[in-house]
């Protein structure tokens, strides 16, 4: 026998709960319901269901408080959420579709209509875990992997970036891409692998090819990220992650969106301005599935300036941790290379920062944009 989809209803009206679950019995599905927020939390994370309905209007914990909750932790992030409710304005809908919901329906509903749009976001979730899924074989069937070959300044010039790559004698874990997405829209990503051994150096391959297939105009730059963390958590080994930055730059808008898993912040230099850290908390990737990443949005202006960079560039040798006071000393460091050519830039920093090459004792990847 198929297993069956679990829904929760979220509804303080009896009535209502009664109706939801009576529709969607007869439809095959197994019914869990709460008569508040509160439960409604508590049965998710007890068991988390395939999809929830949620009120909005409800005493004590609202349904937006509610939602809130589930997309802040990993275990329910990714369930799909409906709200059922009799809210009929505008910004009650928009509100919702910011906070996660993938659906809205306006009290009194169909029942046929309930069925309908439930069936439908089951099926999508479906069809994006088939999509990670299917992913995540075709890399399976690699017979040998090959070291991705980085790409230079030179063959993206309308990139305008910059970068210095030091890696040591053994096999590096730093990774980094630059993606041409259209005519005035490009992506800079930088990773590092855990551990420095040689199937490291196999692994970039992958994380290339995933950039290539998911780094496009109809993703969010997060939904790029969380598409390709589904797939990593499927093919690296259990002891591999690793931490990334990814920024896609909107030249015609003007702005610069970042997401975070697990990464030093990147330093931002407007043009006229003191360079400053932007960062956002996020998990690394490749851990598990549904992790968080933190996003941040820049209003850039031609010339400004964006580093990215790997903490090889500003952690302790002896304690692997970041150093706040390297940090502070990036600021100067890209600073002082204002005067420099974007192609140049990222050495002069590297240099500032790292005279003592004999002592480093991890990779380093330094790569600027210029707006």
């Amino acid at each position: 026998m198929s297993p069956s989809f679990t829904i929760l209803v979220a509804d303080d009206n009896s009535v209502n709960r009664a109706l939801m679950a009576k529709t969607l019995q007869k439809e095959g599905y197994r019914i869990v319901t709460a008569d508040s927020g509160k439960k409604a939390r508590f049965l998710a994370d007890e068991e988390p269901p395939d999809l929830i309905l949620l009120d909005i209007c409800m005493p004590g914990e609202s349904g937006f408080d509610v939602i809130k909750h589930f997309k802040s932790d990993a275990r329910t992030a990714a369930i799909p959420v409906i709200f059922l409710t009799a809210l009929t304005d505008v910004d009650s809908k928009i509100e919702g579709f910011n906070l996660g919901a993938v659906d809205y329906i306006t009290k009194p509903f169909h029942p046929e209509e309930l069925s309908a749009r439930v069936s439908l976001h089951l099926k999508l979730s479906i069809a994006t875990n088939s999509l990670i899924n299917s992913q995540a074989e075709k890399l399976r069937q690699l017979t040998e992997a090959q070291a991705s070959f980085l790409i230079t300044p030179e063959q993206e010039p309308g990139a305008r970036f910059g970068v210095h790559y030091l890696a040591l004698h053994e096999a590096g874990g730093d990774f980094y891409d630059v993606l041409h997405i259209s005519d005035h829209i490009y992506g800079y990503f930088i990773a590092d692998f855990s551990g420095h051994d040689i199937s490291t150096g196999y692994l970039t391959s992958s994380v290339k090819g995933l950039l290539k297939q998911n780094c496009t105009q109809i993703y969010t730059p997060l939904e790029s990220m969380n598409l390709i963390n589904g797939v990593l958590v499927e093919i690296l080994p259990a002891e591999k992650y690793l931490t990334a930055c990814y920024a896609r730059l909107n030249r015609r808008k003007g702005i610069m969106e970042i997401v975070f898993s697990g990464h030093p912040p990147v330093c931002y230099v407007p043009q006229g301005g003191p360079p400053e850290l932007v960062g956002a908390d996020g998990d690394p990737m490749g851990m598990f599935q549904s992790a968080l990443f933190g996003l941040t949005t820049l209003t850039v202006s031609k010339g400004d300036r964006v580093y990215i960079y790997t903490d090889g560039l500003v952690e302790s040798p002896s304690t692997k941790k970041v150093w706040h006071s390297e940090t502070e000393k990036m600021l100067e460091a890209c600073d002082r290379a204002r005067s420099e050519p974007i192609t140049a830039a990222p050495r002069s920093v590297s240099e500032y920062l790292c005279p003592n090459r004999e002592a480093q004792e991890d990779d380093v990847v330094i790569l600027a944009m210029e707006i």
